[in-house]
């Protein structure tokens, strides 16, 4: 018999966010539910609402254990609702959200009752330290359930306690290395590091909870793993010099543009130094600095931005189609991940289709590879394992495709041979069947010009590697349907893509943005730039890699071939220096044949410039120009690009042109991508730049003419 409390009835009634059931047992089930959200996030104003549960719990006797659980099917708290940070004018107002959360996790902490989380589901930032609060944690071992604190991919730092608590509960090393890095653990992981103390089936969830529930506080010690750990995190001189490495490891890969690592790092150290209450006094006045900071805001807009195109159609009012079968013409490199993240992600079955049986092989191995590793390191069970890889299978012809709905076609760009793959597929496959083309350089238009159902030929442009690479361009030509545009978007969003729909052209938008940027490092290199100074100088602005580097990933032979595509349709300032044909003669390729700007032989493969490539362009570099007139001259022309994209309907919006260059080529995120970065230079000041170097350097830096008429009326792009 299940009693419940006139508080729980009223609050119930009041459609509140939490329920409180008490039962014969001696235990309460405290349940989260946030109406009308498919997810619950913690918001500034439940606290009164938390803290009356809290009275309630504490004036009866009869509750000697608490189960915090959620009332949603499928997450436990998916962190706290950062739109209520918008709201803080001041560092101080947002310390105080950060204090408030303090206060009520500490309360739960000092509670006589037993309280215990019980997980499934995604425990993310504030949801995690919810559960960092309670005296015990259990959690599912669904593959949906995963326990981390993402908070550094904002901006900013936990700032619920999240800093103190898990240190203690897990050890310093493995802690800061969560914070730092924002990746959550999955249920096995989170039990071997002690994130958890037991992982369950779903269906005896709470009835294990319960059991803990009844259970006296635990006392912990945090695990220590072998002596020298117990030397580093319980010793001064171990701590300060853990504490000095983890500094200089942070700053070699964020170059100081992200502040949020350093104060991560600030404030753990502060509290294992101090106690637990300087380090939570610490924690809510970094949280406050970090959330007035511009990094923070650029990386708020880049979520808010993402979590809007979720819930976005290709086309709107125009509902899609489910893909129930899929095939992929072309095992190579993008054929491969193409049926990767179909089968794992979408769980759809593929049909590789090549004209090599070791192509099709190569193509399962991909997939074989990535999934392996997992389960070497635990993160996925064997048989689930086979279960994806028995969604893949392979064909010499076209056995098997008849019943297909999406055809993504990987193979060489050869505009021929495309067309005849169009003609194959309308030859074997259903009248509805969708053909979507994975080019990186060939108009839409030009693949679909012979097709008898153009309305079905769509471009589905992925990012090398695309397992890793979180970008897809849609790109619609002419007679592409509305149908069919909107049921490839939601095709890429279900193999976890951030699809955007750009307009059919050459180079389509990244690519376009990208070859300027790239024909401007090479026009450096031509006056006598450095290689890897050229490299730095793009790395410190804020890349992932420098445009020399890049192109050597790429492969010269890919970057190039888009070229002649960008200068037939916008003429001579897309001309890439002439130099690229000797590096091409000369066999050069990049990292595929080991043979480019860099070198791929010796102790540091990939890591060195290829020194023999200076003579062979007849060239003797010395640095003569800094590096932020490097990186100013190559972000300047990947700008002034992108404005041009926006005028002429490339990209539907401001927004879409920034997810795509962040996303596609790694353009800083703490600078909000290319259109929030003119914003925050000022629309006068990038036109004034461009026109410097129109002047000095080469007139293709000529300001776009929707930049000089927003510098005029003093417009700005958001």
């Amino acid at each position: 018999m299940t009693e419940q409390t006139e508080l729980s009835q009223e609050q119930q009634t009041n459609s509140s966010a939490f329920t409180l059931t008490k039962q014969d047992n001696g235990i309460a089930i405290l349940s989260m539910d946030v109406a009308g959200e498919s997810m619950n996030t913690l918001k500034a104003e439940f606290g009164d609402e938390i803290s009356a549960m809290l009275d309630d719990i504490d004036a009866d006797n009869s509750i000697k254990g608490v189960v915090v659980t959620s009332g949603k099917p499928n997450s436990f708290v998916a962190g706290a609702d950062i739109t209520m940070l918008a709201a803080c004018n001041t560092a101080e107002d947002a310390a105080s959200i950060a204090a408030g959360g303090q206060a009520i996790f500490d309360r739960i902490e000092k509670m006589s009752a037993t309280f215990v989380a019980a997980i499934h589901g995604p425990a993310l930032g504030g949801g995690l330290e919810l559960a960092l609060a309670c005296h015990y944690r259990v959690c599912t071992d669904s593959p949906i359930t995963q326990l981390g604190l993402p908070e550094v991919q904002l901006g900013l730092l936990p700032g619920s306690g999240g800093t103190q608590r898990l240190p203690r509960l897990i050890g310093v090393q493995q802690a800061m290395k969560m914070m730092l890095t924002g990746s959550p653990a999955r249920a096995k992981q989170a039990k071997k590091y002690g994130i958890v103390d037991d992982v369950v089936p779903y269906s005896v969830l709470i009835e294990v909870a319960e059991k803990f529930a009844l259970k006296s506080k635990p006392h912990r010690e945090a695990p220590q793993k072998g002596v020298m750990n117990k030397l580093l995190e319980n010793t001064g001189p171990g701590r300060n010099m853990m504490f000095k490495k983890a500094r200089e490891a942070t700053f070699a890969k964020t170059k100081g543009n992200y502040p949020a690592p350093g104060y991560i790092i600030d404030v753990i150290e502060r509290g294992m130094n101090d106690g637990m209450e300087a380090g939570l006094k610490a924690e809510a006045e970094a949280f406050g600095k970090l959330v007035m900071t511009p990094e923070s805001f650029q990386l708020r807009q880049i979520f808010f931005a993402t979590t809007e195109m979720k819930k976005e159609h290709g086309v709107v009012g125009v509902k899609p189609e489910k893909m129930n079968k899929v095939g992929v013409l072309g095992g190579g490199l993008m054929g491969g991940g193409i049926a990767y993240v179909t089968a794992t992600k979408a769980g759809v079955p593929v049909r590789i289709k090549d004209v090599r049986a070791d192509g099709i092989a190569n193509a399962m191995k991909y997939s074989y590879d990535i999934l392996n590793k997992k389960v070497k390191k635990r993160f996925m069970a064997k048989s689930e394992m086979q279960k994806q890889l028995s969604l893949l299978t392979g064909t010499l012809d076209y056995s098997g495709y008849q019943d297909i709905d999406i055809v993504v076609e990987a193979v060489f760009e050869d505009l021929e041979l495309k067309q005849k793959m169009v003609a194959d597929i309308e030859e074997n496959c259903k009248s509805s069947t969708i053909f979507a083309s994975n080019t990186s350089s060939i108009p839409i238009t030009q693949i679909a010009a012979k097709a008898a159902h153009p309305e079905n030929v769509i471009g589905l442009h992925y990012f090398s590697p695309v397992d890793k690479m979180p970008l897809a361009e849609v790109i619609a030509h002419q007679a592409t349907s509305e149908q069919v545009i909107s049921s490839t978007v939601e095709f890429a969003k279900k193999q976890g893509k951030t699809p955007i729909v750009v307009k059919d052209g050459a180079g389509f938008y990244v690519n376009r943005i990208l070859a300027p940027y790239m024909n401007e490092a090479a026009s450096l290199i031509l006056a006598g730039e450095p290689i890897e100074h050229i490299d730095k100088s793009l790395v410190k602005f804020g890349f992932p890699v420098g445009p020399v580097k890049l192109l050597d990933e790429v492969g010269i032979d890919v970057g190039t071939k888009i070229i002649p595509f960008l200068v037939e349709a916008f003429g001579e300032r897309f001309t890439a220096p002439s130099a690229f044909d000797k590096v091409l003669a000369d066999d050069r390729k990049g990292k595929k044949n080991q043979k480019g700007f860099y070198t791929y032989q010796g102790k540091k493969p990939g890591k060195e410039v290829d020194e023999s490539i200076y003579e062979l362009l007849g060239l003797s570099p010395s640095t003569t120009r800094s590096e932020k007139e490097i990186a100013e001259r190559c972000v300047m022309m990947m700008l002034n690009e992108a404005a041009r994209c926006l005028d002429e309907g490339v990209i539907r919006s401001a927004r879409d042109g920034d997810i795509g260059a962040i996303f596609g080529i790694g353009f800083p995120p703490f600078l909000g991508g290319p259109f929030r970065y003119m914003d925050t230079l000022g629309i006068s000041e990038v036109v004034s730049r461009l026109n410097h170097y129109s002047d000095t350097v080469d007139e293709k830096f000529k300001p776009a003419e929707i930049l000089c008429s927003m510098a005029e009326k003093k417009e700005s792009f958001y």
